[in-house]
């Protein structure tokens, strides 16, 4: 199972992604778990320690690497390597901690760089290689309200594409021009998780406004999840959340196999 999780910044979208994690990792499965966020906090929802946390660098912050590994620096104009080997980077910069692998890729920043700048050529490339890699049994993208790391030849390797939507307006919007591009790059899967709810009637109000989008389920407020996030702790000691996601996750799955 290939999941790649987007949504509005602050939605929760990184809750979920942790919260999959660890119902996988407790089923026995192996996790892979990519932080493709440009502002990545998933170690820490994970519950990584802080000397592990320390020790993280986003791949697309190592440049002296990207310049070896792409034959051209991120500020210098020229020829580039199209298809530059990423195949150890895993081995090299994953992190193992309570039975999932953690890697954090990072995103390119729009302006200068441009779409084919050499770091994100080597981003898409190594996204691509993960996605491609079968040895994984479950691969968990944390990603940006955006998808610029999912181009046409990686599309068709994602299982499900999910957007956490919290209650509001802008929320929703965002959840359908995800899917709108998801669809327009070939992702066949995309869901949503309805998070945050406090009453019955604002699940019904995000259900109407998201028509037509396939809805996995809900998670309600948490206080305990903004108070853990306070102390610096994880979420997947929050048995009402992990409960929950557990619901999601047997309902994607089901989804899943009827739609593919």
């Amino acid at each position: 199972m290939r999941i790649a999780v987007s949504g509005k910044g602050g939605a929760g979208k990184t809750t979920l992604s942790a919260a999959l994690a660890g119902c996988y990792a407790v089923d026995g499965v192996r996790v892979l778990a990519v932080d493709a966020d440009p502002d990545g906090n998933l170690a820490s929802a994970l519950g990584f320690p802080q000397e592990l946390l320390d020790k993280i660098v986003p791949i697309s912050g190592m440049k002296t690497m990207i310049e070896e590994r792409t034959g051209r620096s991120q500020d210098i104009s020229g020829f580039f390597r199209l298809n530059p080997d990423v195949s150890d980077l895993l081995d090299r910069f994953g992190i193992m901690f309570n039975n999932i692998r953690f890697l954090s890729v990072g995103t390119i920043e729009k302006g200068a760089g441009g779409c084919m700048c050499s770091a994100n050529v080597l981003l898409k490339n190594l996204m691509q290689h993960l996605l491609l890699d079968k040895d994984k049994d479950v691969l968990i993208m944390d990603m940006d309200a955006g998808i610029e790391h999912m181009g046409r030849a990686t599309a068709s390797c994602v299982d499900a594409f999910i957007v956490v939507v919290e209650p509001g307006q802008r929320s929703v919007q965002t959840a359908k021009s995800v899917e709108r591009l998801a669809r327009d790059i070939g992702v066949k899967n995309t869901f949503v998780v309805c998070n945050k709810i406090r009453f019955s009637n604002e699940y019904e109000i995000l259900v109407n406004s998201l028509h037509g989008l396939k809805i996995l389920g809900s998670i309600p407020y948490n206080s305990c999840l903004i108070e853990a996030d306070l102390m610096s702790k994880g979420v997947l000691n929050n048995p009402e959340l992990i409960g929950e996601t557990m619901r999601i996750k047997e309902k994607l799955e089901d989804r899943n196999t009827k739609d593919s």
